[in-house]
């Protein structure tokens, strides 16, 4: 067991959770306009929407690399380059982010928390992402590969989840930060740059 592999799992995860995205956004602008415990709700719901997406690619990858595990070098291809292409739309997109809390009508948390599980689960660019992400950090030769995926997905969420839980719980500082540092997103935009960039030269490089 590689276990520098799973450090390096961890600290890519942490750095995509914390980089601007539609999910963090999402609760961040949730907790801005109803409160912390609304905050909280959604990124419970978005998170559990990730256990759906680990199940398709524990399963799926699992038995395509079985079947033919050439195609392992074919799908961390496939990850190196849709990590570029993430890359690329960043670097493409304004340096922007927008915090519009406007809500026609306050939800409660367990509509909340719905609605951050429907986004995740039926969102197809999750399960592509983690196709991409996961492949490149198998760190056993011993267990399985549907179980190392469970448990790369697993502390996927958790990381997630702490993360996404501190900016709900900071987002009054947060937005007020992002409000009185008008360079901050652009920052934040290069370094996701770096981030996308680095993760796909590790899949290409990477030998197992």
């Amino acid at each position: 067991m590689n276990f520098d592999i799973l450090w390096g799992f961890v600290l890519a995860t942490a750095s995509l959770a914390i980089f601007p995205g539609p999910d963090n956004i999402y609760v961040l602008t949730q907790s801005i306009a109803n409160g912390k415990k609304y905050g909280l709700a959604t990124t419970a719901g978005l998170i559990s929407g990730c256990l759906v997406h680990t199940t398709l690619l524990a399963f799926g990858v699992s038995a395509i690399i079985s079947l033919n595990p050439y195609l392992f070098f074919v799908i961390k291809l496939f990850g190196a380059l849709y990590l570029f292409y993430l890359a690329f739309r960043v670097w493409r997109s304004d340096a922007k982010i927008s915090l519009e809390t406007t809500n026609k009508s306050k939800k409660t948390r367990w509509q909340l928390y719905r609605q951050g599980f429907l986004m995740n689960v039926l969102n197809p660019k999750v399960t592509i992402f983690f196709l991409a992400f996961f492949p490149g950090f198998l760190f056993s030769n011993f267990l399985s590969t549907t179980l190392q995926f469970y448990i790369l997905g697993i502390l996927f969420m958790l990381i997630s989840f702490l993360i996404f839980s501190a900016i709900a719980i900071m987002a009054g500082g947060i937005s007020e930060y992002l409000q009185q540092h008008p360079n901050a997103p652009v920052f934040l935009k290069w370094l996701q740059i770096l981030v996308f960039t680095g993760i796909g030269l590790y899949l290409l490089l990477s030998y197992k």
